[in-house]
């Protein structure tokens, strides 16, 4: 998800996050609900006689919060780029900002290239440094980021 924000005439900020189809309490909810059948189901065949169905689906609940918690953690990825006239300041992290890169924007280059599985590749180019954007993006999203910071840097080279 991609979202512009125009903080001043001579300055953009835009949030990245990954696309989640999970949010809030649709998460707990979700995966109770799958633990609840799961454990129901070796509920009845414990006392049927299969005793170790139950552990098992103690073993495969604990996988799956694990799993869970692996895929939440990930989506709760952000990304902020802060276009000015001046500076281009890129921040990732995942409750905060881990990584900031920031150049003069004279200085810098905005890249768009494709691998060789003919996947889009956005980055911020500065003294021999690359910094990619959106690699968590699909390919719509990340066409609709290419159009957004070349809007925003027209828009900036506009007003020198």
């Amino acid at each position: 998800m991609i979202s512009v924000q125009k903080v001043s005439s001579d300055s953009f900020v835009i949030n990245i996050k990954p696309n989640s189809s999970l949010t809030g309490y649709a998460r707990p909810i979700f995966i109770l609900s799958i633990a609840l059948v799961c454990l129901g189901i070796a509920t009845v065949f414990y006392f049927v006689g299969a005793t170790l169905v139950l552990p098992f689906a103690g073993l495969e609940i604990s996988i799956l919060l694990f799993a869970f918690y692996l895929n939440f953690r990930w989506s709760s990825k952000r990304e902020k780029i802060f276009l000015s006239k001046d500076k281009v300041l890129v921040e990732k992290g995942i409750h905060k900002a881990e990584y900031r890169w920031e150049e003069f924007r004279t200085f810098t280059s905005f890249n768009v290239t494709k691998d060789i599985n003919k996947v889009l590749k956005l980055s911020f180019r500065s003294k021999g440094k690359d910094v990619e954007v959106g690699t968590f993006l699909n390919e719509k999203d990340k066409k609709t980021l290419r159009e957004e910071i070349s809007k925003i840097i027209d828009m900036l080279n506009d007003l020198n």
